[in-house]
Formats: C-alpha cells, sequence, structure tokens
C-alpha cells in the first residue's frame, strides 16, 4: 500500500485534502489512515499521527504487510519524542514479524540504536547498553553484508569504547585507593573483553605498575611481552618495560 523510507512516505494512493493539519478522522478505513498518517509522522506531526498509528496497528490483521511500514513510522516518532524503549520494541518487531521486509535490517539496528540511547553515561547501570550491543551483534549475524552489517560494526565498536572505559573508571579508583586485587580484575577485562579500545593499553600499563608494585615478576613478564606485541607504540612502553 505505501513504503515508508528514511523519514519519507512514498504515497501510492492520492489523498484529498491532506493539508498541514492532520485529522485522522477524515479517514475512516485502516489502510487510507496508515498512508496519511505515516505521511503526519514523516512530516513532523507525530502528536498527531501517533495515536492513528496506533489505531491502525489496532484495525489491520497483526501479518498484514502494511503492519510493518505502520510500526516503522510508529517507531520513529517515538524515537522523536524520545520514548525509546517503546520505540525499540516496535522495531524489533518488524525486524522479528517480517524478516523478509526490505528494512528489516535496519529496523533491526534501529532497535539497537533506541536502546542505546537510554545509556548516556558510561558510570550507569549497563543494562540498556548491554541490550543495544546484543542487538548490533544479532544484526550482525542476520545481516552479515552490505550497509547493515557496517554500521553495525560500527556501533560495536563504539559500544566496546563505552564499556571499555566504564571498566577503566572503577580500576582507576581501585588503583587510588590502592585496593590492587580489585583494580588488577577490572583492568584485565577492559584488557580481555575489548582488545580494541583505547583503553586497552592504559590498562595493560597499569598491570604492570600493579604487578611491579606487587613483586610479580611473571605477571609483569607476561604483560610486557603482551603489550610490546599487540601494542608497540603505547606511549611510555619503553620506560615501563624497558623496550624501545
Amino acid at each position: 500500500m505505501f513504503s515508508y523510507k528514511n523519514g519519507a512516505v512514498s504515497l501510492l494512493v492520492v489523498l484529498a485534502g491532506c493539508g498541514p493539519k492532520f485529522h485522522a478522522e477524515n479517514y475512516p478505513e485502516p489502510r487510507e489512515l496508515a498512508v496519511a498518517a505515516a505521511e503526519a509522522a514523516a512530516s513532523g506531526m507525530c502528536s498527531s499521527a501517533e495515536p492513528a498509528l496506533r489505531r491502525v496497528l489496532f484495525e489491520l490483521p497483526p501479518r498484514d504487510p502494511d503492519v510493518a511500514d505502520v510500526r516503522l513510522a510508529l517507531a520513529e516518532c517515538q524515537v522523536e519524542q524520545k520514548a525509546y524503549l517503546e520505540a525499540s520494541r516496535q522495531f524489533r518487531r518488524v525486524s522479528d514479524d517480517f524478516p523478509a521486509h526490505p528494512r528489516a535490517g535496519e529496523a533491526l539496528l534501529r532497535s539497537g540504536d533506541a536502546l542505546a540511547s537510554l545509556w548516556r553515561r558510561p558510570e550507569l547501570d549497563p543494562t540498556y547498553g548491554e541490550n543495544a550491543m546484543s542487538t548490533y551483534l544479532e544484526a550482525l549475524s542476520r545481516f552479515p553484508g552490505g550497509a547493515v552489517a557496517d554500521s553495525a560494526r560500527a556501533q560495536v565498536a563504539r559500544l566496546s569504547e563505552e564499556f571499555a572505559h566504564k571498566d577503566f573508571k572503577n580500576a582507576e579508583y581501585y588503583y587510588r585507593i590502592k585496593a590492587f586485587d580489585s583494580a588488577i580484575i577490572y583492568y584485565r577485562h577492559v584488557v580481555q573483553n575489548y582488545p580494541q579500545s583505547t583503553l586497552a593499553p592504559a590498562s595493560m600499563l597499569r598491570l604492570v605498575a600493579i604487578f611491579d608494585r606487587l613483586g610479580y615478576s611473571d605477571e609483569r613478564r607476561d604483560s610486557c611481552t603482551y603489550l610490546t606485541r599487540f601494542h608497540p607504540d603505547t606511549n611510555g612502553l619503553a620506560d615501563v618495560c624497558g623496550t624501545g
């Protein structure tokens, strides 16, 4: 019936009276209402379009092909209104219920984006960030090629940096208060789980310093070997490990 893509609606029917204001009562038939409401949403009239889109979802059969486009329009409105959790669920339903839809992969990505928007600061509860990461990894698995995979990889790298930052801050706190056992756990977590993050070399340098302080010669040697092999350009490596 219609296509809702990249915030724009391509109408396959011509609707009379679709002006700057949207009035759902002008469209008693659900498919016409779906087209008009999606167009209104794309034009920024989400406050009036959202109830209409919800009505269409109630009136159309759950597996009707038009439902996917209605959910996409509704989800974008919810993102605009910062209702990120509900938006994530709507995007997810498009991807899960309509896996052959041309925007199924993008919908899964947008579901992850909405979840990631709920985790704004690394020091806060990471649950939404973890759920976003799982969603991006799922997108990589289900849609391994093309733009979807490229975007998912970029988001995984971005979130990995955020998670590394969270663990590094925890490690630094324990390092400052000389709770070295706890600091070691968090520094190692950065290195093992986010080896490509910018904080992995800094975490290894801290581990070398702790092992040196505690007299753990074998662990110190192994850490220096790791740094020299995988992060040879780390600032301060020669001073700490005696390389160069």
